[in-house]
């Protein structure tokens, strides 16, 4: 573990920093990790280790301070992701939604707004993100769900698909077309969506592959009444309040899968230095010894690009789409690949469902595939070299 243990000690924490991680580090070790295997096993909301990230107040990490928020660093709201994901990948994205749900309200929003809806998740609300709709996936500008506006209010017919804590969110951050507008890129908006307004419904819960312990919902708006406060920005400024929120809510993603591959790297290590084979430790074959060494330094780069990409954030850098592409990117392979490595490792005990490898490589595969599947990152990337 030197290598990744010279990354981590180079990364250089305040006082302050230093803090809330070693309270996050505890609470996924005593909290979020012994529900980890019951809640994925059951299908079951962790709500145990939610109200234990809500008893340190991490929503309010990214939250302004005027709206109930003691803001730090994006750096550090990563690095907090990456541990809850280490512990338990479903609740490490129920918290990490928050962030992707209201930072475009924090970013975009009035301050009228913000002051009116922020509060209640600075308290430990959860939130939601609605974009996807059974025939608008990586392609946004083909949604449905319609915005009507009616006076004061904006009436919301539609469907969404595949939204992360739907069921349960106090806010949902929901993008719609205005009816009003014919064109399908300029008539996208968005607005907030409040808990338990009237035709509001969850249509159902998903059965997933992995990250079964988060719920994924189908939803249905039927002539919702949203006030038109609730609208952010004017209508038709959707789609590039979309595509800024994504830059920030896909290194998000990409340190959920870090942490996804730093459980597996772990347990990997642990066991090869235990399970002998014709009297040696099988990590004393040189074979496996080539497969952690590169799995190794995939997985230092990929720490030290984690602050590469937070430091542009935070120091201001409006352009750092391909980097946070090449972040999600390459983070969310690597965590494929290495929970794939952790299963052959393991042999059949990690083929076996009920230990942790097993979930590990369930739970990797998502991240190849939400917030722009890996395919739409590569064509960002690769067409950004094209000369005009």
């Amino acid at each position: 573990m030197k290598l990744i243990e010279q990354v981590t000690a180079a990364r250089d924490w305040s006082e302050d920093e230093t803090l809330v991680l070693d309270q996050v580090h505890r609470i996924a070790r005593d909290v979020i990790a012994p529900n980890a295997g019951p809640c994925d096993e059951n299908c079951a909301f962790p709500w145990e280790s939610v109200k234990a990230i809500n008893a340190l107040g991490l929503n309010t990490l990214f939250i302004p301070e005027e709206f109930g928020g003691a803001p730090m660093s994006y750096r550090l709201y990563l690095e907090v992701v990456a541990i809850i994901s280490e512990a338990c990948a479903s609740t490490g994205i129920i918290y990490a939604t928050n962030f992707h749900a209201m930072k475009p309200l924090i970013d975009f929003g009035t301050k009228e707004q913000c002051a009116r809806l922020l509060p209640v998740i600075a308290e430990g609300g959860l939130a939601s993100l609605a974009i996807t709709e059974n025939n608008a996936g990586s392609d946004a500008t083909g949604m449905t769900t319609r915005f009507t506006p009616d006076g004061d209010d904006i009436i919301v017919d539609g469907a969404k698909t595949f939204i992360t804590n739907g069921d349960v969110a106090d806010r949902i951050l929901l993008f719609g077309k205005w009816s009003e507008i014919d064109d399908a890129k300029a008539a996208i908006s968005v607005l907030v969506l409040e808990k338990d307004m009237p035709g509001f419904s969850v249509l159902g819960k998903e059965r997933k592959m992995g990250h079964r312990a988060s719920s994924t919902c189908a939803l249905a708006f039927d002539g919702i009444r949203v006030p038109r406060a609730n609208l952010i920005g004017q209508p038709g400024d959707g789609l590039p309040i979309l595509l800024a929120s994504l830059n920030k809510s896909r290194p998000s993603v990409a340190a959920q899968a870090l942490g996804i591959t730093r459980a597996a790297f772990g347990d990997m290590v642990g066991y090869a230095n235990e399970r002998k084979q014709s009297g040696r430790k099988i990590i004393e074959f040189q074979g496996n010894q080539f497969t952690f060494a590169d799995l190794a330094c995939d997985l230092a780069m990929l720490e030290s690009w984690m602050d590469h990409v937070s430091g542009l954030v935070d120091g201001g850098e409006k352009d750092f789409g391909l980097a946070a592409s090449a972040f999600k990117m390459r983070a969310s392979d690597l965590a494929m690949k290495m929970t794939t490595e952790c299963v052959q490792v393991f042999g059949g005990y990690g083929y076996c469902s009920g230990q942790r490898a097993e979930r590990l490589m369930r739970d990797a595969k998502l991240t190849q595939i939400w917030e722009g599947t890996n395919q739409i990152h590569r064509q960002l990337i690769g067409r950004s070299f094209i000369v005009r």
